[in-house]
């Protein structure tokens, strides 16, 4: 329910016209043309179209396609165009206005986007896990038509994300979730890295609210410090900087609080452990393109002339940019507090790009139509994929997620042409990337001059060449050695293709045996062949025969029984019993999602169950989720196979409550330290004695003095194993003892 606004209508209507003035003031800076009556027109028609309707806040609805174009100009950089659209994005859905209302108002190109965005408009997925490939598929067909569509739905979601505290607990995690799973992920591969970041850290604050807040805190508590150790390391580079003559910016950014929280749940280290907390930059102003690359390198020699590289950790995507266009110079080097401090060098260009991504280009290409173009390598990666007619739901949004996500090498063909590949593609992505042909005869490769197989990972600098043998046929094995979307569908397509010539070969050979033996077809004589093999269908008896797995004889087309007639039938097990009734739990009664679910357990019966992937246990972030049989099943807030759950099953999710348990819960702890006498015998006291804990299990494993211990225990809630590690972190020669995760 929409909650009462108590503002007057006059104040209202200045709040609107100040949120217009500041979008359009924002599009009168930029170095797009200036078309102010065609935004003008859309915004007039978008409040009146929208009138005497609010958000789930109050406020007047206007103010989200405001909100939304001004994004989409002053944080992405996009053009009138685009604004409208951004502006018209609800009209059709909401009102009784239609697209072709739209296009005779705002021509084809606004109307074909407007198109685009109420297509997509209720989410990349809904709430069966079957309809979400094919709105997902959606998005990236619309994508491949107008690359603005999916720019103006990134800008929605941030929007929503902004002003997502409105919603109810169990629609912030399904919308928190999907964003965390989806739309971040392509903010990234677009290159809107400022969004991408925005957006996993609202997701982390309306998924671990009291981590969010932790973090921050702990962020502006070590401000003063950081400041005076980047002042101490800059000071020295900035001399230099100086006597080259540069004009340029040198600062820090903090990584963000979900970087932070990341880098602790995978390293299990505490806030004060992340060492590389910030980033130093450089932008430096150049208005000579062709000099930046050379400008990057002569400031990466001053650096490390003041302070020594980490030898590893030279990235160089000057010379060869990501996918998404960044471009810029990163140089670890050792800080004079003895941590590494990564240093990324960019010119003003290339950080604009790096933040703002492809929508960037406006900026130095001035003129409608460039974002298309931009894009267009890109979108090539999809295309492929849209081709699979029936991809699994979850299969498919995985895909894409991996090809959107990966980090990424570069190799090189025979000729020396670069090829950007995620990490962990093999010769087999390549051969499928290069031609279809080529990847389903590829029998080997030759990496740098040396034969390997088809399954090889690549590595950045390969030069690879792909061999082939005509008699080479794709197997089904082959999908486990390919990453690559691409070269996964490639495959799969070639499957079904091979399996369809099969099918042929295999009718012809059933018909002109029955025509050998003088034997009429019929449904019969077909049904009575697919019956004697105890298949499924007639493709399936075809296909063996092309393949050779069944024989044909007249035994297989006779009419003869071939033995006496078997009945299968299912035993009851309840005969002459009387069956049990069934509990409410199990199908009789609907689960209020919009209530808190309380998690209890009454005679040692629980109305809920533990998730075998994660384990939670009381007192952690939890959220329950609604199984077919209409049980809960619970699971940690950071579980991955939640992620996955929150994206495809959003409307099954329950916020939930723990009540006090006395019921044992098992739990983690992972502990490493100096390997010596009588340090074992120190934990157990702990433990057992003066924590009065079951130990479950103990695995400890040593190695040239250090000693590692996974200790499984028996507790009742999470506040007792943060207690049981700090306990145990003050025994002598301990360094770490943390809860695991257990996916």
């Amino acid at each position: 329910m929409m909650q009462k606004n108590n503002i007057s209508p006059e104040m209202e209507d200045q709040m609107i016209e100040q949120a217009y003035q500041n979008l359009l003031n924002g599009y009168l800076s930029s170095n797009h043309r200036k078309k102010v009556e065609i935004i003008d027109k859309a915004f007039k028609f978008a409040r009146d179209a929208h009138q005497g309707i609010r958000r789930r806040s109050g406020e007047p609805y206007i103010m989200h396609p405001l909100a939304v174009a001004t994004i989409v100009s002053q944080e992405i950089g996009l053009g009138s165009t685009s604004i409208s659209a951004a502006l018209l994005h609800d009209v059709v859905e909401d009102t009784d206005y239609t697209v072709e209302d739209i296009e005779a108002l705002f021509g084809t190109k606004i109307a074909r986007i407007v198109d685009g965005l109420t297509k997509i408009s209720g989410g990349i997925f809904g709430d069966k896990a079957s309809l979400q490939a094919e709105n997902f598929r959606k998005l990236l067909l619309t994508m491949s038509e107008d690359i603005r569509v999916v720019l103006i739905k990134m800008a929605d979601r941030l929007h929503n994300m902004r002003t997502l505290s409105s919603m109810p607990a169990n629609k912030q995690y399904k919308i928190a979730g999907e964003t965390l799973y989806i739309y971040a992920p392509l903010a990234h591969r677009l290159g809107l890295y400022a969004i991408k970041t925005e957006l996993e850290d609202l997701s982390f604050k309306y998924n671990h609210p009291a981590e969010h807040k932790r973090i921050t805190d702990q962020i502006a508590a070590s401000e003063e410090s950081r400041n005076e150790l980047f002042a101490r390391f800059s000071a020295p580079i900035r001399e230099r900087l100086d006597n080259m003559g540069l004009k340029y910016e040198f600062n820090t950014r903090v990584k963000s609080c979900y970087s932070i929280w990341n880098k602790m749940q995978t390293k299990h280290i505490p806030f004060e452990e992340v060492y590389d907390l910030y980033a130093a930059r450089i932008v430096f102003e150049c208005d000579d393109e062709s000099a930046e690359k050379r400008i990057c390198w002569n400031i990466y020699n001053e650096i490390t002339e003041v302070y020594t590289k980490h030898p590893d950790r030279v990235r160089d995507w000057l010379t060869t940019p990501k996918v998404n266009k960044y471009r810029a110079l990163h140089v670890t080097v050792m800080g004079p507090d003895g941590n590494w401090v990564e240093v990324q060098i960019r010119s003003r260009r290339m950080d604009d790009i790096a933040e703002r991504g492809f929508a960037a280009h406006w900026k130095y290409k001035i003129g409608e139509g460039e974002e298309e173009d931009e894009l267009a390598a890109w979108l090539s990666t999809i295309t492929d994929i849209l081709k699979d007619p029936e991809p699994n739901a979850i299969d498919f949004l995985d895909t894409i997620k991996l090809n959107l996500f990966a980090s990424e090498i570069v190799v090189f063909t025979p000729k020396g042409e670069a090829m950007t590949l995620p990490k962990g593609a093999s010769v087999l992505d390549v051969a499928f990337i290069l031609h279809t042909d080529l990847g389903t005869h590829c029998i080997a490769g030759k990496v740098n001059h040396k034969l390997v197989p088809l399954s090889y990972k690549l590595s950045s600098g390969d030069q690879v060449e792909i061999l082939t043998s005509n008699s080479t046929r794709p197997k089904s094995e082959w999908e486990k050695f390919l990453i690559t979307a691409k070269g996964k569908t490639r495959l799969r397509a070639a499957l079904r293709h091979q399996r369809r010539q099969i099918i042929e070969q295999g009718e012809k050979r059933f018909m002109d045996f029955l025509q050998e033996h003088n034997i009429a077809f019929s449904n019969e004589v077909l049904s009575q062949a697919i019956t004697r093999q105890r298949i499924a269908n007639k493709e399936e008896l075809f296909f063996m025969i092309g393949n050779g797995e069944i024989a044909l004889n007249e035994e297989l087309v006779s009419k003869k029984e071939q033995g006496p007639r078997v009945t299968w039938w299912r035993r009851n097990p309840f005969k002459g019993k009387e069956a049990p009734k069934k509990t409410t739990t199990e199908a009789t009664t609907a689960i209020d999602t919009k209530a808190i679910y309380v998690l209890t357990t009454r005679n040692g019966v629980s109305n809920y169950q533990i998730a075998d992937c994660c384990h939670p246990i009381p007192g952690d972030d939890a959220v329950g989720f609604i199984t077919d049989e209409n049980k809960v099943v619970v699971h940690k807030m950071d579980c991955a196979t939640l992620a996955r759950l929150k994206a495809s099953y959003g409307s099954r999710l329950l916020q939930t409550k723990w009540e006090d348990h006395s019921d044992r819960f098992q739990a983690t702890i992972h502990i490493e330290g100096i390997d010596q006498k009588g340090i074992l015998q120190s934990i157990v006291n702990i433990i057992s004695t003066n924590m009065s804990i079951n130990m479950k299990r103990m695995n400890v494993t040593a190695d040239q003095g250090v000693f590692k211990c996974d200790l499984d225990v028996l507790i009742s809630d999470a506040q007792v194993v943060t207690n049981l590690c700090r306990e145990i972190k003050k025994v002598k020669g301990v360094n770490t003892a943390t809860r695991m995760n257990r996916f």
